[in-house]
């Protein structure tokens, strides 16, 4: 098996597809602010985390002689912790940079903290730095999460997944994202654009974080819209009339033509300045032609847990946050303990990935004994063994309501958070390991109100880069035709898309609190028509009395 199927416990008990969705989703997994080695692992955790070579090993016995979180300081010490010296008897100190909060691939946080204290004795190939995603050394993709499977108002339809607030209240699935903004200045044909602080009709508002050189300040809170490099463009200064000459002449340089173009963080983005950097065309080779600067700034943005998230477990069971409950309206077992998710029990018996179960009962055993359990593939923990264990650690902690010796189901008796009357049956509950994907809702929710439009078809642009509206196809098209909806499908191909005049006269009458006007041609059918003459095709189109209209003054 490779490297991520290896890290599924009870991997001989899940369907293939759904192991195959397990080991995909798991390189996936955010690193969170608050890494937790798994309750029960194969024993690959360790392996895999040395190997990603993200946690700092040592490379010599010795005695940690300083601990910061940028560097770590090791005197070289023998065998029986004698230090050990070079050929003029001073120590050997051996010296561990630690990576800080370095953007990946992915947008997430590449961070690395240390884990020996001053005084600590460490022997060769001992990690000593935890990185992204490990704990004490050992692979930390997600969180120990006690579950409870069970239906909860229609909360769980189609995989959605219930959390209790104390997730967030204690930054359980909290991450760290860095983007990174850029822009270039550029040589055009009327002279270099120009960085400043200095940009025409901006609302000082947008500019409150820029420095004298117009480059936004390390350190500083930005939100939509606001400006990270305030930078002007020359503009033709082909058609000055002889008032601008003027002006020009009485305030030199101010007069000038320029075009703002500056950097500005996009629509639906906050963040925290983490780092800028600026290459100079002298330093740097690499910059494309015409270029003479390139400006970088790396923005970080703290997500806690939200809405339409995306998490999963290890057996591909994934599921997206459909609601947040208030901790005390969330079912709790017989000690008080309220449980901190509520998984649906429909999606275990046609997936056929039951490791999630066994885990879940393991999982508790394992919280309960406060050990940490690995079952290697293929030759892990049997379920007669699990169930046992489980029961009997279970009745020490007086849990066992719902439950006897003779079954021994794993099942217990849930109580609901805001009655306190029990619930009918019993229900399996237990810890689960969940990771949190890269899908994350906040980065994909979007909606438009008017924004750009194709210079050619004139309607709206797609996607969420450029603002754009949804697509509405030919079979969105068969569906308001099925349903009679003749206004709104009118209005979808023509005000809401390419009709020009149209939507600005709708959007008049909107203001002017009139009735909407009827629609006009749209530039579709326009550009058509065109298409068909440049063809060679003696195209023209008539109004109903006969007469041929000119589609240019249309």
């Amino acid at each position: 098996v490779s490297v991520s199927t290896s890290l599924i416990p009870f991997l001989e008990h899940d369907d293939a597809n759904r192991a195959l969705m397990g080991s995909n989703m798991q390189r996936q997994a955010v690193p969170l602010v608050k890494p937790e080695a798994p309750l029960v692992g194969t024993g690959m955790e360790a392996v895999a985390a040395r190997d990603s070579g993200y946690v700092i090993l040592a490379k010599h016995d010795g005695v940690v002689k300083k601990v910061d979180s940028r560097k770590i300081l090791i005197e070289r010490t023998d065998e029986n912790q004698k230090p050990l010296k070079d050929e003029n008897g001073k120590s050997i100190i051996d010296e561990y940079t630690l990576l800080k909060f370095i953007r990946s691939n992915q947008d997430t946080c590449i961070n690395q903290r240390p884990i020996v204290n001053v005084g600590d004795f460490v022997r060769k190939g001992e990690p000593i730095a935890d990185g992204p995603a490990t704990d004490m050394g050992e692979l930390a993709l997600g969180k120990n999460i006690l579950v409870a499977f069970m239906p909860w108002e229609g909360y769980n339809f189609e995989d959605a997944i219930l959390v209790s607030e104390r997730l967030l209240e204690e930054d359980t699935f909290t991450s760290i994202h860095i983007e990174v903004y850029e822009t270039h200045v550029r040589e055009t044909r009327l002279g270099p654009e120009e960085v400043t602080a200095e940009i025409p009709n901006v609302n000082k508002e947008l500019l409150r974080n820029l420095d004298e050189n117009g480059i936004v300040r390390i350190g500083a809170f930005v939100s939509s819209k606001d400006v990270l490099v305030g930078k002007v463009t020359p503009k033709g200064e082909e058609d000055i009339t002889p008032e601008e000459k003027i002006i020009r002449s009485v305030f030199g340089e101010k007069g000038r033509d320029v075009q703002d173009t500056s950097l500005r963080l996009p629509h639906g983005v906050q963040g925290r300045v983490i780092d800028v950097k600026v290459f100079d065309r002298e330093e740097v080779s690499e910059l494309g032609a015409g270029v003479n600067k390139l400006i970088k700034v790396y923005v970080a943005s703290r997500k806690p847990l939200d809405i339409g998230d995306k998490l999963a477990g290890r057996h591909g069971n994934k599921g997206v946050v459909s609601k947040i409950l208030s901790k005390e309206d969330m079912p709790f077992l017989p000690d008080g303990t309220p449980v901190d998710m509520i998984l649906s029990p429909l999606g275990v018996p046609s997936r056929m990935n039951l490791g999630q179960i066994l885990e879940t009962h393991l999982g508790w055993f394992a919280k309960l004994t406060n050990t940490y359990v690995a079952t290697p593939v293929f030759e892990g923990a049997k379920e007669d063994d699990i169930m046992d264990e489980l029961y009997k650690v279970r009745k020490q902690y007086k849990l066992d309501e719902g439950d006897n010796e003779k079954e021994k189901t794993g099942k217990v008796i849930l109580r609901d958070g805001r009655t306190g009357l029990p619930f009918e049956q019993p229900v399996v509950v237990g810890y689960m390991y969940m990771m949190k994907l890269i899908h994350i809702a906040q980065d994909k929710i979007h909606a438009r109100s008017t924004g750009p439009y194709s210079l050619i078809h004139q309607q709206p642009l797609g996607g969420k880069a450029q603002f754009g509206g949804q697509r509405f196809g030919e079979m969105e098209v068969w569906a308001l035709e099925a349903y009679g909806a003749a206004h709104t499908l009118s209005e979808m191909l023509n005000v809401k898309s390419d009709d020009v005049k149209g939507r600005n006269e709708v959007y008049k009458a909107i203001l002017k609190d009139r009735n909407i006007p009827e629609p006009g041609i749209p530039e579709s059918f326009k550009v058509l028509i065109k298409e068909l003459q440049s063809l060679a095709l003696d195209v023209r189109v008539y109004d109903e009395e006969g007469n041929e209209l000119n589609l240019d003054s249309l």
